[in-house]
């Protein structure tokens, strides 16, 4: 009886340990307290860390099917923005307070662009889908300049 105990326990210690491996055969470290892991396929679109909308940092994914973007518009907080998939097409500064897409730069995927609070812009996924990542300090305003 002793020994099937045992063995019943040896069997769920090698349970759990093979719950901690991935698909893929490598060992998944728990999270520990106080830390936030998200593996690439877990990541959704919209905020992924934090909240834009209260005080502290964010961390959003935000996801532009071709010919979606924005029109001029700035926001009252800094944002921080990682281009992951696609080309971004971006217009800043003064330039951008009128809207028009033929005088928008390709921004290549991996590169890394910084607006600073009330800097002018717009963006936009011309022919492909576009993911960019951005991080920001909350809550955050963004306000459209007017078009004549």
């Amino acid at each position: 009886m002793k020994l099937s105990n045992a063995l019943k326990w040896s069997a769920c210690a090698v349970c759990a340990m093979l719950l901690t491996v991935s698909a893929s055969g490598q060992y998944k470290q728990p999270v520990p307290e106080g830390f936030v892991r998200l593996d690439a396929d877990e990541i959704k679109t919209g905020a992924i860390f934090g909240d834009p909308t209260k005080p502290g940092i964010y961390v959003t994914r935000n996801r532009f099917a071709p010919g979606q973007g924005s029109h001029p518009h700035y926001h009252d907080q800094a944002r921080y923005i990682t281009v992951i998939k696609g080309t971004w097409w971006v217009s800043l500064g003064a330039e951008s307070d009128v809207y028009d897409p033929e005088k928008m730069t390709p921004v290549k995927p991996g590169s890394f662009i910084f607006e600073p609070a009330f800097g002018h812009h717009y963006d936009m996924a011309k022919d492909e889908e576009v993911v960019v990542q951005i991080i920001g300090q909350g809550p955050v305003k963004s306000t459209q300049i007017p078009q004549k």
